[in-house]
């Protein structure tokens, strides 16, 4: 008999692992870059709207994918499904070689640094804490999916305390030093909201991660578009909130200038004291957003394996956890060896692009899936089609154009990267039975 996910996740986990995929530390830092580049508190509060509706539209879009394809792997079920199983195989190549393992390499080392810091430990355990973090988590979710989510919702809770201390420490307890009124945008300051949304939309993403788990929630066609709308506007919200709060007790002028905003901001309202709570809030926030990409990743390793275009090991589900086991530990093995070589943070730098070119793509799939489907069904659908996903499809490619112009070379050797999946490919097909992939029914 073949073991299959087991459905134990639902409407509020869910929602959790959409909020920490996208909580993780950008929030921390992003605004002060935001603010530097368009100088007005109105204009800041405005980029960071449109990137929430940008956001909102992708949850929509995934939401119906998800409704359309309940499928562990997600967004690569839907490539392959759509768009053939090269391009699908590059997403998944992307992501799991580079992009996911160098993501979860990152954000160990940061909540290492921070709890060392928060301990008066010295820097020099940083590596070894961030490989124990990663195999703790590895092994809480070799075990089930329920240990995970159990752990993710504990963390998830806990980042959204920290922020709401940092809300309400910034709202309650401080004067206003500049208007928010937003006033017409001249020419420049037009072409300086377009750069600002770079780095929120890098802000704003995560939600898609969500999908990657769909075979384990509960009813996935009515609560996974749900679990992605409630929880991108969750997180709307306190990232609006978030940055008033920074206005407020920094101003634009000082927000622009800070290195480190949250911490700034609690410092100036609390002392040494707040600079302890924000900084025991990145921890919790960097450990749960550890814990997620850990928890929704391998299942991207196990569909492209059961789709015969990788280790075929890991294609297998424990018959007792009912996870795939082997593929957690050769995605936390991979994490582990680049935080050991300290290469994570120019390999991630030289991808990242290309994460917007798979989102862009994924949101296209939309149109393939409702090409071919000619007659009405009943379920989740995106509001205002076909305008809403051209939308998201425009607004991830001005991503990755931006990124281009902005580092050619980070760029071109991101390309390389991603093109080297492509004999991967080929050799992966060449093993198969009659020469060519087969995706699952």
């Amino acid at each position: 008999m073949t073991t299959t996910y087991a459905r134990r996740l639902g409407l509020f986990s869910g929602t959790m692992a959409v909020v920490g995929g996208i909580i993780g530390g950008g929030i921390f830092r992003t605004p002060a870059p935001v603010a530097e580049r368009l100088g007005s508190p109105g204009l800041v509060l405005l980029a960071w709207v449109i990137g929430g509706i940008v956001a909102l539209i992708g949850a929509f879009c995934w939401g119906e994918l998800g409704q359309r394809r309940p499928r562990a792997g997600g967004g690569y079920v839907y490539l392959r499904e759509t768009f053939g199983p090269l391009p699908a195989f590059l997403y998944g190549w992307t992501l799991v070689l580079v992009i996911a393992t160098g993501a979860i390499a990152a954000v160990a080392v940061t909540f290492a640094d921070y709890t060392l810091a928060l301990l008066g430990l010295p820097h020099r355990f940083s590596v070894p804490l961030a490989v124990a973090a990663i195999v703790f988590l590895a092994g809480i979710n070799y075990v089930g999916v329920r240990s995970a989510a159990i752990t993710q919702n504990i963390f998830t809770i806990l980042k959204l305390a920290a922020l709401a201390a940092l809300i309400g420490a910034g709202i309650f307890l401080t004067t206003p030093t500049a208007s928010y009124r937003l006033l017409p945008p001249s020419n420049a300051e037009v072409g300086a909201l377009g750069s600002a949304l770079v780095p929120i939309l890098f802000t704003y993403g995560g939600w898609q991660q969500t999908n990657f788990i769909a075979e384990e929630i509960v009813e996935p066609e009515k609560n996974l578009p749900r679990a992605l709308v409630l929880g991108v506007v969750i997180v709307v919200a306190v990232y609006l909130l978030t940055n008033i709060a920074y206005l407020r007790v920094l101003g634009v002028d000082g927000l622009a200038a800070s290195t480190a905003p949250a911490a700034d901001t609690m410092r100036a309202l609390l002392g040494p004291v707040g600079s302890k709570i924000i900084a025991a809030g990145i921890a919790v926030s960097t450990f749960g957003f550890l814990n997620l990409v850990i928890l929704v990743t391998p299942r991207v390793l196990q569909a492209m394996a059961a789709d015969g275009v990788f280790f075929a090991r890991l294609a297998a589900l424990h018959p007792v956890h009912r996870t795939p086991t082997l593929a957690i530990v050769a995605l936390a093995l991979c994490a582990v060896i680049l935080t050991l070589s300290g290469t994570f943070g120019q390999l991630v730098d030289y991808v990242t692009f290309g994460d917007w070119i798979f989102f862009g793509l994924t949101a296209a799939a939309l149109f393939v899936y409702r090409k071919r489907d000619q007659s009405p069904t009943p379920g989740f659908r995106v509001p205002a089609y076909p305008a809403t996903v051209m939308i998201f499809v425009l607004a991830a490619a001005f991503v990755v154009f931006s990124s281009i112009v902005s580092n050619p070379r980070n760029a071109a050797i991101g390309a390389g990267l991603i093109g080297l999946g492509i004999p991967a490919f080929l050799y992966w097909r060449s093993l198969a039975p009659d020469g060519r992939t087969v995706g699952r029914s």
